[in-house]
């Protein structure tokens, strides 16, 4: 009897299915490839946490009421002073970050060292592997990426004092630390990778700042920047029209030569305003263009051979294409028509860019017998001015050519 409840209970126990033993440190989750262990470092907050009041009444203005480095510094060295344990010191960071476009200091990198030296020292490092691997500390590590993330937005390049900071407060196998090794491997290919460089402090006065932006957007070396108007400061009473605003222009003698050679039938347009960027200022500016030429009206200029006696402008090779050859191409090229002037100005009415033209008359005597359109975008329509000035007055029409100029231009309209 013993003998079948043993074998009984063996027959039992063979049909439960085997399981692996598990370790102590063993998990009974199944692990891919797929999942790490290491868990990816949170993003920082899209808003910075806000401050204390107290931390506030340290950026307290001076008694001059001026914003300048010196008090920005002295708030973080009474900071620094009264507060010894460094109690609330991301909370302080934060809102330092904050301030330092009012100050000015948003390009000193003095001022991100002195930030970076408000942590603790010795404190966030980690101590072991596991917690190098589990971010340790994030939320201060996460302040330590901010202060970097603003250096690189404003261009600050760290220097060795950065990393011996970011060594003692973080250590070297950290987030922060990590960021600034990128920060010097990519700063030094891209610092000097634009073509058309800018300076680093854009000039504050609108002319000087309009003559940088018309040079920066024309090619031709040999182009001459003209000031038609400055404009008046707003404390003047003498003048008439205190709000004269500015009008820079600039031109080319290929413009000059272009213009002159225009048809006086065809009208020439006055289009914007275009918007420019230079660095965080946006600039605005206008064209003085003409349509494109039919193509049966176009001229194609002919190179003569002795030119090019070696190397020829042009080769007519007959080359033998195969089957697998792909005669399709997605290209799209856009025809524009020439631009003769292009200037920016204060404000952007009719009356404004109307001195403009009668600036380049001076230069470009051809203008005065070429009707002149504007098309400003803040306009509701196009309206026809007449290029001459009130001086120079041409003698009026026949009623025969009036109704054809009036015919051209509302063909002209329907187009447009």
């Amino acid at each position: 009897m013993e003998a079948r409840v043993r074998t009984h209970i063996l027959m039992d126990t063979s049909q439960v299915p085997l399981q692996a033993a598990h370790g102590l440190h063993c998990s009974t989750a199944m692990h891919t490839f797929d999942s790490s262990l290491v868990p990816h470092p949170p993003k920082p907050p899209r808003r910075p946490i806000k401050a204390l009041a107290l931390h506030e009444e340290l950026f307290r203005k001076a008694p001059d009421g001026t914003r300048e480095k010196a008090s920005f510094v002295q708030a973080i060295q009474d900071f620094a002073q009264y507060n010894v344990h460094k109690r609330g010191h991301v909370d302080f960071i934060y809102l330092a970050l904050r301030k330092m476009r009012e100050y000015g200091v948003e390009r000193d990198l003095a001022v991100y060292n002195l930030l970076l030296d408000i942590f603790p020292k010795e404190v966030f490092r980690p101590r072991s592997i596991f917690q190098t691997i589990f971010y340790h500390y994030p939320r201060q590590q996460e302040c330590g990426i901010a202060v970097l993330e603003q250096m690189e937005n404003h261009g600050v390049m760290p220097n060795k004092e950065t990393e011996f900071l970011l060594i003692q407060i973080f250590g070297r196998k950290s987030y922060p630390m990590l960021k600034y090794v990128r920060m010097k491997l990519w700063f030094t290919r891209f610092r000097n990778i634009n073509p058309f460089p800018l300076p680093r402090d854009l000039p504050q006065d609108p002319v000087d700042l309009a003559r940088l932006a018309l040079r920066h957007m024309e090619p031709d070396l040999s182009a001459r920047v003209t000031v038609y108007q400055m404009s008046l400061p707003e404390d003047s009473k003498d003048a008439v029209d205190p709000t004269e605003p500015h009008i820079v222009g600039i031109q080319s003698p290929d413009q000059q030569a272009a213009l002159a050679c225009h048809d006086p039938a065809r009208p020439i347009f006055v289009e914007g305003p275009f918007s420019l960027w230079l660095r965080d200022k946006c600039v605005y500016y206008h064209i003085l263009r003409a349509d494109l030429l039919p193509p049966e009206e176009r001229k194609v200029e002919e190179i003569p051979e002795e030119w090019s006696l070696y190397y020829p402008m042009q080769l007519d090779l007959a080359y033998e294409r195969s089957g697998w050859d792909d005669y399709k191409f997605n290209i799209n090229e856009v025809e524009e028509g020439p631009v003769f002037a292009i200037c920016m100005a204060g404000a952007h009415d009719q009356a404004t860019l109307a001195k403009w033209i009668q600036g380049l008359q001076e230069t470009n005597p051809a203008l005065a017998r070429i009707p002149v359109v504007f098309r400003l975008a803040g306009s509701a329509g196009e309206l026809l001015a007449s290029s001459s000035g009130p001086e120079g007055s041409s003698p009026p029409p026949s009623e025969g050519q009036e109704e054809e100029d009036d015919n051209q231009q509302r063909q002209q309209q329907g187009q447009s």
